[in-house]
């Protein structure tokens, strides 16, 4: 893989469409995509230990890592910052958001888990879930004003820029 490896953190709220762009972004050989809510550990800090663990084993095998979790929390987004200067990489951080009230209802209501035993958050959840305000750097991608591949372009070439992912196309 060319470049440097770096890990780059999708941040945000369920139903806005981090999966959908992270699964599209890491869609390149050698990339590795954690979902880190919805199976891989347990929401919370143990399970964001766990998660921060399974990407430094992955940047050890000389994979770039692409994590997906709501990451809702300053203390959350910090301990992302300091596991990528433990392993002496940068980061980039992409929140993804959905301006779009009634959109980004419509889409909390009408996702279909994908994986076993998933169970997604209702609408009355998604809007009771704590959400930190941000204090650092990243891309904001707004799924009410990007199409999807538009939103997967953008955080790629910025990925890519920085050297976090291979260039070129991911595979179809």
């Amino acid at each position: 893989m060319a470049g440097a490896l770096i890990l780059v953190v999708f941040s945000g709220l369920p139903g806005t469409g981090k999966t959908t762009i992270s699964r599209g972004v890491a869609a390149r050989p050698g990339v590795a995509h954690l979902r880190i809510d919805a199976g891989i550990a347990r929401p919370g800090a143990a399970g964001y230990a766990v998660a921060q663990a399974l990407v430094a084993e992955n940047l050890r095998l000389r994979r770039a890592v692409v994590a997906d979790c709501v990451n809702p929390v300053a203390a959350s987004r910090l301990a992302w910052r300091e596991a990528a200067h433990r392993a002496e990489m940068p980061l980039l951080d992409v929140e993804v958001t959905c301006c779009d009230l009634v959109e980004h209802r419509r889409r909390a209501e009408s996702r279909v888990a994908d994986l076993p035993g998933h169970v997604l958050p209702g609408w009355e959840a998604v809007r009771r879930h704590g959400y930190e305000a941000w204090d650092g750097e990243r891309l904001v991608l707004d799924t009410a004003r990007l199409d999807i591949a538009a939103a997967v372009e953008r955080a790629a070439s910025e990925a890519v820029r920085r050297g976090a992912l291979p260039p070129g196309s991911p595979p179809a």
